[in-house]
């Protein structure tokens, strides 16, 4: 059976176009859908667990059915282990033939390439970081001389004789920068800060 895909990303575009070159390839049913590629595409669920080896698909273009190059590849080459046939009619791509068959190995091998690409940038970026000294992943917690200072910062402050302001200047620390209590401790203390935003860090 020869089934049709017809999508559109908005619903004030038309289908016609599509519908109108399906029907006349001989789709014997047009699943039809208006979504954004980047969504979810429920007809196109639907009409994937239809397919039965032997079946055809047809769609307009390429990009009526893929999110991407790798999206695009990984749906055809489904349809080629279950024994369904792919064709895209402005691609000139039918996996019926051998030369529809040798386009999709050549769009698979460069899906394949720009993953290699990216794996390769990516772990270039990462080395070429640890070189100058930096480490991949989330940064770490405070230094010890800040650790330092934030334990004398919830020390001062549990005294309540000196304002947030007098606390900084003794520890040298900037009216621009925060003073750096514990982040525990303000969440033990938030009620208390709140009314007394004076003395917050």
């Amino acid at each position: 059976m020869i089934f049709g895909y017809a999508r559109v990303s908005t619903s004030d575009q038309h289908l016609h176009l599509q519908t109108d070159a399906l029907q006349a390839y001989g789709c014997v049913e047009v699943a039809q859908e208006k979504v954004s590629s980047v969504k979810e595409r429920p007809a196109l669920q639907h009409l994937l667990t239809r397919l039965r080896p032997g079946d055809t698909l047809v769609v307009w273009k390429l990009d009526r059915l893929g999110r991407s190059l790798k999206d695009l590849v990984t749906l055809v080459t489904g349809f080629q282990e279950q024994g369904v046939h792919f064709v895209s009619l402005q691609d000139h791509l039918d996996t019926t033939t051998a030369q529809g068959r040798l386009m999709f190995n050549l769009f698979a091998s460069l899906a394949e390439f720009e993953r290699d690409i990216i794996r390769e940038r990516t772990k270039a970026g990462l080395t070429a970081a640890r070189a100058r000294g930096r480490q991949g992943g989330r940064p770490k917690g405070l230094s010890k001389e800040a650790l330092s200072k934030a334990q004398a910062a919830k020390t001062l402050y549990l005294q309540q004789d000196k304002t947030v302001a007098e606390i900084g200047h003794l520890l040298g620390v900037g009216r621009g920068h925060q003073l750096p209590l514990p982040r525990s401790f303000r969440r033990a203390h938030w009620g208390e800060c709140r009314q007394h935003p004076q003395r917050l860090a």
